[in-house]
């Protein structure tokens, strides 16, 4: 019985039922009582002089007959139809039958009501589609059309499974910022008590996967209130004005269950600066940014709301968006240190059987410049791996194959090189590692493979000794050194280089441009930024370079000179060590992976390579008589023979690519 007042209630049963009427409807003024008789038939009644009054309907090809007696079969009024070849052959017949009260010939009039009939048809059809539309962008249902306006919200209520700050690790300057939220929403009253305000909007930037979703979650756990969550681009639609009706609709709901916190994830896809994208000015995106800072300006000190929004692209959020009074607290998530990839592989290993051999803070120095999200990945691989071996316990072993994937993807063991490639794979990572080794201002080398991962047929990794913020000018030129050994190794042992150094040669030449154009490292273009780097628009991009030509070649030429003395500095070193990288080279054929303590043994004789000349920025500007100051901290020795003190920043991963 409910399946069919369902039935009944549907549009679709409404749509057929008036379909079906409209129909008949015109079936009754078509037909008018009539019985349809063959054009032949019609012609035989008039022949045998049955009709007694003919009526021909121009336009319509049709004949009206009305019978001297009703026929048994048709009954007294007949018409029939006939092509416009036998017109005058039924003009012929109508005058040769003589009908007793005359014939006449009719230009059919217009008929309203057939006429309404025949548009609505095509009307209920265009609307039912309309309302198809409007539903399926909705998500169905009777009342689709009718909530297409409405906030696509998804509301986390207080009843359901909370995420608390006990859930968040590595992230403890964030979790103190955001404390105070969680204590205002719970006691407000203390707050307005000493005329304090709180921030109407808190705004999470960083990097993808450092938590800034999780932390949001757990501010609204740790209150205990409604969390009402959405996409950025779930505000905005083809339809003018419905991004600004489903943020005026959010803050509605979220006012109506104060206290509450919306958090708007991605919020850069729709608070992007106003009058700088292709689109022009007042387009939907900008209407609909225009209403949400409305709605924040309209929160007062006893509204018990609280906006938090994430993104990655904190440097194109409009400033209105940013001003105090609105995102009055911005907060930095960034990737955990060494002290919170232990915290963060703490908690997720939680429910994991872990070996006796597994020792997480080994693993969180083996992680440098993971987020959150990695290391979770990292976990979550280990255990898939373990259950894939049959195995119950999750060893050592396997969470160094997670990291492996994670970082270079998974090993290709479909993919059997011939000796040859081997030994030029061989030799490739090999110059990687011995170049590195033999700088004086690298990370050390912890792992050489030559099992193709992912798209590389072999990669070098360099691990950082410590967490770093920042990089020296003889660091980075180390990194464009080791990042052309392969390539030199190649040139030297087989003296024809492969298509395997184009992925170290892409990435050195980055690197190279950012020390011209952005670090100010280049003594002829001086300490200038020159562009916009990775955070141009697309618009800009697309108009060229913000500098002359003249400038162009200039950079050019120092990048080029750069690359040149790496390539060089590379040359060097793997000449005077070439039996080191004999051997080395040899060992990676026979075990095909090296790990750093057999590492350690074969670069213990390593030749160094000399110490560069003093850079300067100007002849105009010597270096000081007083030598550099330098800290020379004590750091204990663990259990991997490493310094114990924090270390990441980014691995620096080589790789011979396809």
């Amino acid at each position: 019985m409910k399946t069919f007042k369902k039935i009944i209630k549907s549009p679709i049963f409404i749509v057929l039922i008036a379909l079906i009427a409209i129909g008949i409807g015109f079936s009754f003024f078509t037909a008018q009582g009539s019985s349809e008789v063959t054009t032949q038939e019609g012609l035989e009644l008039l022949q045998d002089k049955k009709a007694k009054e003919v009526t021909i309907t121009d336009g319509d090809n049709r004949v009206n007959m009305v019978l001297t007696e009703a026929d048994e079969k048709y009954g007294e009024n007949v018409y029939f139809y006939f092509v416009d070849a036998r017109a005058d052959q039924v003009v012929d017949a109508v005058d040769a039958a003589d009908p007793a009260d005359g014939f006449n010939d009719e230009v059919p009039g217009p008929n309203w009501l057939s006429t309404a009939l025949s548009l609505l048809l095509p009307l209920m059809l265009i609307g039912f589609f309309v309302w198809i539309m409007f539903s399926s962008m909705q998500g169905g249902g009777a009342g689709g059309a009718m909530k297409f306006a409405k906030s696509k919200a998804k509301l986390v209520s207080k009843e359901d499974p909370q995420v608390t700050f006990a859930d968040v690790a590595g992230s403890n300057e964030a979790l103190e910022e955001l404390a105070e939220i969680k204590e205002f929403l719970k006691e407000p009253a203390k707050f307005q008590a000493v005329g304090a305000r709180i921030p109407k909007g808190v705004l999470l930037y960083g990097p993808p996967g450092t938590g800034k979703t999780l932390l949001a979650r757990a501010v609204a756990g740790e209150a205990a209130v409604p969390f009402y969550s959405i996409s950025g681009s779930d505000f905005v639609e083809m339809f003018v004005g419905v991004g600004a009706s489903r943020v005026r609709d959010l803050f509605e709901q979220a006012k109506q269950n104060a206290p509450a916190i919306i958090f708007i994830d991605e919020i850069d896809a729709v608070g992007r600066q106003r009058g700088v994208g292709m689109g022009g000015g007042n387009d939907e995106r900008e209407q609909t940014l225009n209403q949400l800072l409305v709605e924040m300006d309209g929160f007062d000190a006893t509204t018990n709301v609280i906006l938090i929004a994430a993104t990655n692209r904190p440097d194109v959020l409009d400033p209105a968006l940013l001003r105090p009074g609105r995102f009055d607290r911005q907060i930095g998530v960034d990737a955990p240190d060494l002290l919170g990839r232990a915290e963060i592989l703490a908690v997720h290993a939680k429910g994991k059987p872990l070996a006796a051999d597994v020792n997480l803070q080994s693993v969180a120095r083996k992680t440098p410049g993971f987020t959150g999200a990695d290391l979770a990945n990292v976990l979550n691989e280990a255990a898939l791996l373990t259950a894939r071996m049959n195995a119950q316990i999750i060893d050592a072993r396997a969470i160094d194959e997670a990291i492996d994937r994670v970082i270079a993807g998974p090993q290709r063991r479909s993919r059997v090189m011939n000796d040859q490639e081997k030994l030029i794979t061989a030799y490739h990572e090999g110059g990687h590692a011995v170049a590195a080794a033999a700088l004086n201002h690298t990370d050390p080398v912890t792992k050489i493979t030559i099992l193709p991962r992912g798209r590389a047929l072999g990669y070098t990794m360099v691990v950082p000794l410590e967490d770093k913020y920042s990089v020296t000018r003889n660091e980075l030129l180390d990194q464009l050194t080791y990042a052309m050994g392969g390539r030199i190794a190649e040139e030297i042992v087989f003296h024809d280089p492969t298509t395997g150094a184009s992925n170290d040669i892409e990435k050195a030449t980055k690197t190279a441009r950012k020390m011209i154009t952005e670090y100010g490292m280049s003594n002829t273009v001086g300490a200038i930024k020159l562009g916009d780097g990775e955070g141009e628009s697309p618009y800009a991009q697309s108009h060229g370079a913000p500098y002359s030509d003249g400038t162009a070649s200039v950079i050019d030429r120092e990048v080029q000179q750069l690359l040149e003395n790496a390539l060089q500095e590379a040359w060097i070193i793997l000449n005077r060590n070439r039996h080191i990288l004999d051997s080395l080279a040899a060992e990676l054929l026979e075990k095909e992976t090296l790990g750093h303590e057999r590492l350690d043994e074969i670069f213990a004789n390593i030749e160094k390579l000399p110490p560069r000349e003093q850079w300067l920025s100007s002849p105009e500007r010597p270096v000081s008589d007083k030598p550099p100051v330098q800290l020379k901290p004590h750091l204990p020795v663990d259990e991997l023979g490493r310094g114990s003190g924090h270390f990441g920043g980014g691995s620096a991963n080589n790789t011979r690519a396809e």
